[in-house]
């Protein structure tokens, strides 16, 4: 349960009775910094997790399922993004990948969605790389980000990432085949449904060969 105080703009959400956490939007760090406990549902683009009995619906990176597709119970460093409509929750493997996340929506221009596609595209490692080299055209490549939005945010971040820390079996993941969960995970990605068919379909007939599901969204991100 939320409740908003008018004057000074936090939120508490009860976990438990006599247990809370806090959040204001007049921070920029806040006491909710992981979860741990159970994959009740595991895709390539959300996880729900089960806390003690308090289910967590949590947006997740591609690069985070490819971590904890093999596991029943884990932990994910989290970020809560409080909008006018709602709350999600985003979640990440490592903690460096996280923090880049955060990095990343710190940029003007630059929302949750586009960096979340960001670090489905790439490793949080190359993205790193990426904004110390100043490579725009990798930049570029990812959906979502133009040339201006890839310098700036080059510009804006070069002398802050270096501070920061520095075979999949499809049907366990999404329950169907493999180009039916890698369309359901870019449409999740904010990738309109019939684009994302045809993304996959292109790079099925084009390699026949690709079978695994984070190879085959990685190449239709590419496609698109």
């Amino acid at each position: 349960m939320a409740n908003l105080h008018e004057k000074t703009f936090c939120y508490f959400l009860t976990i438990e009775p006599h247990k809370f956490f806090l959040f204001s939007s007049l921070q920029t760090k806040t006491m909710y910094a992981y979860l741990e406990g159970k994959f009740s549902y595991k895709s390539a683009a959300q996880v729900y997790l089960d806390v003690n009995g308090v289910g967590y619906e949590v947006n997740i990176t591609l690069n985070t399922f490819s971590e904890i597709q093999h596991l029943n119970h884990g932990k994910l460093f989290t970020h809560l993004q409080v909008k006018e409509d709602g709350h999600v929750l985003f979640g990440f493997f490592h903690r460096a990948e996280k923090e880049m996340f955060l990095l990343l929506i710190s940029v003007s221009g630059v929302g949750a969605a586009t960096a979340r596609m960001m670090l489905s595209s790439m490793k949080s490692e190359e993205v790193r790389t990426a904004i110390m080299q100043g490579n725009v055209r990798l930049m570029e490549s990812v959906k979502g980000i133009g040339r201006k939005t890839a310098e700036r945010l080059i510009l804006e971040l070069k002398d802050k990432v270096g501070k920061t820390v520095g075979g999949m079996e499809t049907s366990q993941a999404g329950g169907g085949s493999v180009e039916q969960d890698a369309t359901t995970a870019l449409t999740a990605l904010g990738i309109s449904r019939i684009q994302a068919e045809h993304a996959v379909k292109k790079i099925l007939l084009s390699d026949p060969s690709v079978s695994q599901l984070e190879d085959l969204i990685k190449k239709a991100l590419k496609a698109i």
